[in-house]
């Protein structure tokens, strides 16, 4: 039992010290734990098999799979939208957007599909993520406390009722004091945790694809060369292919994109884009084509195959969705001096074969350049082309440089598309499978998980990619804490000392005491577990005393969800830290008021609305 005391006291100051990665103070808990004997091999390595950690993980890649496919762009634009530059307004929907979303889906599903919008509407807000992200894990572990199935203390408490034949609660009976609860949260957030909350500067920040591409459509001159052409019912490029004429080099013209809009059988008009018209691409009447060229060149074009000619827009955010969205994108390549470019003569327009890339436009001494070129190292290119070429040219060509990063690029893009519906049909389906449960919780995120990867909302090679392993190795190497303060008996001494000190008092003064303990207990062991060993005793407490334990174990659930202390009380505060660059006593100073409040509200309101 010292031995466990020990250990849990140098790993608690690790965690504070800051000097080593959390994952790896946790890992040397783990360790020691071993080592000392007080647990055997299999429990020690537990916490790697327990389907917590396998469901967070699964989470991570389905937030992954709708920030690549647009969802977390939009939405974060939404919160900026309505929040406009009011920072603690975007504070407080956030806030509240993670409540209402956790009392129906895991809270650890929350944060992850949360944490990517979040950190972007943080920087587009002119903020730090530091100042949003603990408020949405502690809001996810608050709206917890809305449903019976919000969050599992929930569960519990209620099971320990029907297994002693006892009525137990109905499915929003815990929003009686969940909404109070959530109220306080947002209030103190709003008005006093805003001003705790730390400034910590962090690498995540977001590209700005919007003022990017602004930037690259005025020094570049995009738009100047760019026009829409509709094939008139005459023209002899009806029903004909792209390859079989030689556009670039008897025209001087590159086709950009197409717009089908050949009448359908029931003549509706149906809008099919082509990003990336091939040689294979069938062209038909009405279809509307945006190309590259000289004005003289493209004149002579529409004149010699029958083109109508319709006005391009020149507003930049026009031009922006005329060329980018989901599939395809932009980056800026810069020639170096040894690069097999130099010397090579290209037509703007035309198609890198080895990459499936397009020089869109070029610049030479911040001047743009038009029409037919000979490279020169120092020279820039706009390129467009799929995200995954664009991402894989530095690996096809040598001594170019690509500014930027295409991959965060890519999942900054607004627009939405086939796949996106499909994103959000996967995580309608997560949030069915959970809420009825139908499936166990991590069998529910796997398996969504595995159709945002078959579908390709998430490429296969990106999925791993966006697990936040620091979160999911700590989580894991945490969990047999938990087991050895329950083997040991440590946990069990506390409570049983607490319930025969205060059991002669008031029941008020024992429902105080539980809530101590519980919190106390769920700063470093997992909330489930948590409730699972206090339910028990809070019943045994309430039935010597001859009230009703329903107030005792409402209060347990609502406990063992404040954990509001440390990084690994929950997993929901150990996914935001990485992200937000917070440090152990961070925790502390803003969850600690937060904590008194919900003690103050619970010792309370639980007596009025569950009476002894």
């Amino acid at each position: 039992m010292v031995t466990l005391l020990v250990i849990l006291s140098i790993t608690i100051f690790l965690f504070i010290w800051g000097k080593f990665p959390p994952d790896v103070v946790a890992l040397i808990s783990l360790l020691a734990l071993f080592l000392a004997g007080l647990l055997n091999m299999e429990e020690a390595l537990s916490g790697f098999s327990n389907p917590t950690v396998i469901m967070i993980a699964a989470l991570f890649i389905i937030g992954e799979g709708l920030s690549r496919t647009g969802w977390t762009a939009l939405a974060g634009q939404r919160f900026v939208s309505w929040a406009g530059k009011s920072v603690p307004k975007l504070l407080v929907i956030v806030t509240l957007g993670a409540s209402l979303l956790s009392g129906f889906v895991s809270n650890t599903g929350t944060v992850a599909a949360l944490l990517p919008v979040t950190v972007s509407a943080a920087w587009n807000a002119g903020t730090l993520p530091s100042k949003l992200l603990m408020p949405v894990a502690f809001g996810s572990n608050t709206g917890g406390l809305l449903t019976l199935t919000g969050t599992p203390p929930n569960i519990i408490a209620s099971n320990t009722l029907v297994e002693n034949n006892l009525a137990g609660f109905s499915f929003f009976e815990f929003s009686l004091i969940g909404l109070p609860l959530l109220v306080i949260s947002i209030l103190y957030f709003r008005y006093v945790g805003y001003r705790l909350l730390p400034k910590h500067k962090t690498k995540n920040r977001p590209v700005d694809i919007d003022a990017e591409m602004h930037k690259w459509i005025e020094s570049y001159s995009i738009g100047d060369n760019l026009y829409r052409l509709r094939i008139r019912s005459m023209s002899p490029l009806i029903n004909t292919k792209i390859g079989d004429w030689n556009f670039e080099e008897e025209h001087q013209v590159a086709i950009m994109r197409l717009k089908r809009r050949h009448p359908s059988p029931l003549q509706q008009r149906v809008p099919l884009f082509v990003e990336l018209p091939g040689p294979e691409t069938e062209m038909r009447y009405h279809d509307i084509i945006t190309v590259k060229g000289e004005p003289e060149a493209v004149d002579r074009f529409a004149l010699k195959f029958s083109l109508g000619v319709i006005p391009t827009p020149a507003e930049k955010d026009t031009l922006k969705n005329e060329l980018i969205n989901q599939e395809v994108g932009m980056a800026e390549m810069l020639i170096t001096p040894k690069s097999v470019f130099v010397g090579r003569v290209i037509n703007l327009g035309q198609y890198l074969r080895k990459s499936g890339v397009q020089l869109l436009a070029a610049s030479r001494l911040n001047r743009p350049l038009k029409g037919k070129i000979k490279i020169e190292a120092g020279d820039a290119f706009i390129i467009r082309g799929p995200w995954e070429n664009i991402e894989a040219l530095k690996s096809l060509y040598e001594n170019v440089v690509i500014s930027g990063s295409p991959e965060a690029m890519s999942k900054n893009v607004a627009t939405l598309n086939i796949r996106s519906y499909i994103a959000l049909g996967t995580l309608i389906l997560m949030i069915v499978l959970l809420v009825f449960k139908v499936l166990p919780g991590a069998i529910a995120a796997l398996l969504c998980a595995g159709i945002m990867m078959l579908m390709r909302c998430v490429p296969i090679s990106k999925a791993y990619k966006g697990i936040s392993w620091t979160s999911v190795v700590m989580i894991a190497a945490m969990i047999p804490m938990g087991l050895a303060l329950q083997k040991t008996g440590v946990a069990q001494m506390a409570a049983t000392g607490l319930v025969d000190s205060l059991g002669s008092l008031h029941p008020t003064a024992l429902l105080a005491g539980i809530f101590l303990l519980t919190t106390g207990f769920s700063q470093t062991i997992n909330n489930s577990a948590t409730a699972v060993l206090m339910a028990p005793i809070a019943l045994m407490a309430a039935n010597s005393l001859g009230v009703s334990p329903k107030p005792y174990l409402i209060t347990v659930a609502i406990s063992a969800s404040t954990a509001f202390l440390t990084p690994v009380g929950t997993t929901t505060n150990a996914m935001v830290l990485a992200a937000g660059g917070y440090n152990f006593l961070d925790y502390v100073r803003v969850g600690g008021p937060l904590l008194l409040l919900f003690f103050i509200a619970t010792v309370l309101l639980v007596p009025l609305i569950w009476n002894f």
